[in-house]
């Protein structure tokens, strides 16, 4: 297992467990690539200390060495892949002498890392927000499917390139597609046979058939004014989000907020109208998990107070506004769901009793599928990109020398809006704390438990320094689950240029600690 930017223990316990279970029981051997010593990296066989952000770099440093060393899948390439003398030619240059220069990873270590995953029967590739919140974000990413075909890891059982999504039902919002490019079931908006598919599976005569703007893009329009109203449902962007500063001009800014939630939440606080949404042990209905497994969800209560489920919020209000939409169960939903989405056209309630089922299930003779491309690739031949390796777009100098990177940790979840109202949870860790190395602290005059503030080019925020080894020296760890001390006033809001996400894991800071005046 080849784990990279993902502090899987703490970020998804269940998975993380299983591979702990797999390294001690199974003789399954482990290679985590992170700045920092978590949980999941001290189980490792190999650990692999980067500086965030130069993930393209060690990636094709370990194709420079699987290529050099004839260590390759020439087999998988000659029959499934295409452009692999373009990648050959790029990699070239990532000698692991010249990763070392740009990320801090020993060449000989680099070499084992290689040796350990190209030489194995079946490799799995891990990845998380670790290798996606990057202005590279998209490099990344298809940097790691390079590795996977180099190696043959695809297409077949215990391999292939796996991330694990944010929360428990990101991969089902996308597949529904909660997406600014595309309807249900990754069907393109820009294809007229899409479009004209939708409007007459929804009666209406028009779609616009233009790509939508992502969350941040929708943020940047409503502080310019080109955006009056935003409807925000189960999400927090007055934390979630980089530069929350400018997240709360944007949102003041609107001529209309509506915010959909179970509780009050920092962004709910803004908004002109909430709605009281029931929360899933409130509701039927299902979700998809990051193995393409779409699970039922079974109500355990009537919802609390006047909230009420998402689907029966948006069909009333549709209704309001002009387009009658009636069901009279989620089992509807996922009925019409199936008509118009290929990958869950044999998907049924009925059909998804028991343990589920994985997409694509095009049609209701259909078992599901374990993993995908088996024999080929959904689009005929995998195809290598050859990638070089941009820098992030603000790394530390002499006014802001330090490298912040952001994260989660075990007993929070995402924005504290259900975590830190659990008693038991907010006892065991009940504030944000800034993860310093003893090195860096010992520079600057900190010890441990000491009062401190983390500045950037965007904001300041006060919290108690943790001194650890967990964090290399000349890098500084924050979550961003404690509104206290929020480390979103501090990131950028630059995007990837084609998946626009924004890059969380690198911005540049200084830290110094707050001085006590004394009452003699």
């Amino acid at each position: 297992m080849l784990v990279i930017g993902s502090n899987t223990t703490e970020a998804h316990p269940v998975i993380g467990i299983a591979m702990k279970r797999a390294v001690k029981f199974n003789d399954t051997k482990l290679v985590v690539i992170d700045p920092r010593l978590t949980d999941i990296a001290r189980t490792a066989d190999l650990h692999l200390r980067p500086i965030s952000g130069t993930d393209v770099a060690f990636l094709n440093g370990l194709m420079n060495v699987i290529i050099s060393e004839d260590l390759h899948d020439k087999e998988f390439i000659a029959e499934r892949t295409e452009c692999f003398d373009e990648l050959k030619e790029m990699v070239s240059k990532f000698t692991p002498e010249y990763v070392e220069e740009i990320s801090g990873i020993p060449a000989d270590d680099l070499r084992e890392a290689a040796r350990i995953y190209a030489k194995a029967n079946k490799a799995m590739l891990f990845y998380t927000m670790g290798v996606t919140q990057h202005t590279t974000g998209v490099d990344n990413v298809k940097s790691c499917a390079n590795l996977a075909m180099l190696t043959g890891n695809v297409g077949k059982e215990s391999a292939g390139v796996n991330p694990l999504r944010g929360q428990n039902n990101v991969q089902g919002a996308c597949d529904m597609g909660a997406l600014a490019n595309v309807y249900p079931g990754y069907q393109k908006v820009v294809d007229p046979e899409m479009t004209q598919k939708f409007r007459e599976a929804w009666g209406v005569d028009y779609l616009s058939d233009e790509v939508g703007l992502t969350i941040v893009e929708i943020i940047h329009a409503a502080y310019e004014g080109k955006i009056k109203g935003i409807y925000v449902m189960g999400e927090n962007p007055m934390l979630s989000d980089p530069d929350v500063n400018h997240v709360r001009e944007a949102l003041e800014n609107l001529d209309f907020l509506v915010v959909q939630d179970i509780f009050l939440t920092e962004t709910a606080e803004l908004a002109d109208v909430v709605l009281p949404a029931a929360s899933f042990a409130e509701k039927d209905g299902t979700v998809t998990n990051t193995e393409r497994r779409v699970q039922l969800i079974r109500k355990a209560i009537e919802p609390v107070g006047d909230s009420r489920a998402d689907w029966e919020i948006i069909c009333d209000l549709s209704t309001r506004m002009g387009y009658e939409m009636k069901y009279d169960s989620p089992s509807e939903i996922m009925d019409e769901i199936a008509s118009v989405t290929p990958i869950y056209g044999g998907m049924s309630y009925d059909r998804l009793e028991g343990e589920g089922l994985q997409w694509p299930c095009p049609d209701k003779d259909h078992p599901g599928t374990k993993f995908l491309h088996k024999g080929k690739f959904s689009r005929g031949l995998g195809h290598f990109h050859a990638i070089d390796f941009i820098p992030p777009y603000e790394m530390p100098d002499d006014d802001y020398p330090l490298l912040l990177t952001t994260g989660r940790m075990l007993y929070h979840f995402h924005t504290g809006t259900m975590s830190r109202r659990s008693a038991g949870l907010d006892e065991l860790h009940p504030e944000g704390k800034v993860e310093i190395s003893p090195e860096d602290a010992d520079k600057l005059g900190i010890a441990d438990g000491d009062m401190v503030e983390v500045e950037s080019r965007r904001g300041k925020v006060a919290a108690r320094a943790w001194v650890t080894d967990k964090s290399p020296a000349g890098t500084v760890f924050m979550t961003f689950h404690f509104r206290e001390a929020a480390a979103n006033l501090l990131t950028v809001s630059a995007l990837d240029p084609i998946a626009k996400i924004p890059e969380y894991k690198v911005c540049a800071v200084k830290v110094e600690p707050i001085k006590v005046r004394s009452t003699a």
